[in-house]
């Protein structure tokens, strides 16, 4: 059973960065209900327990959920800094079979999409100086 830790009730946004959202359509429908049940907990301020921090990130602020299905691996990078958003990053299928790290080419991808996030989140939550 979840803790709800929603703000005033209500679960944090969820917003996808880049081509994300589409990604993931194309994932196995099994592989898409496990990671939309855990950005479900996400949302209401809960750590699924598939979440786990993404290394190079500086902490817990940056997560991965990974899912392993039909001989594949699926894998959805999601941050969590942001009071009242959940910016999912990246989506895809880790292709190497050698080791588990997150190919270096991914990576960059999701450090470009936090610098993306961070933007839209400033923008949106500019202070009108009038």
């Amino acid at each position: 059973m979840y803790n709800y830790n929603m703000r005033d009730g209500v679960p944090k946004e969820l917003v996808w960065v880049g081509s994300s959202r589409k990604d993931m359509r194309e994932f196995p429908s099994a592989v898409r209900r496990v990671f939309g049940v855990a950005l479900f907990a996400a949302q209401l301020g809960e750590r699924p327990p598939e979440a786990k921090p993404l290394s190079g990130f500086g902490g817990a602020g940056v997560l991965e959920l990974v899912e392993d299905h039909n001989r594949g691996t699926y894998r959805a990078v999601y941050t969590v800094r942001f009071a009242d958003k959940i910016y999912v990053l990246h989506a895809f299928q880790k292709k190497s079979k050698r080791g588990i790290a997150t190919p270096k080419q991914d990576i960059a991808r999701v450090r470009e999409r936090l610098k993306i996030a961070e933007s839209l989140y400033a923008s949106e939550n500019k202070k009108d100086p009038s």
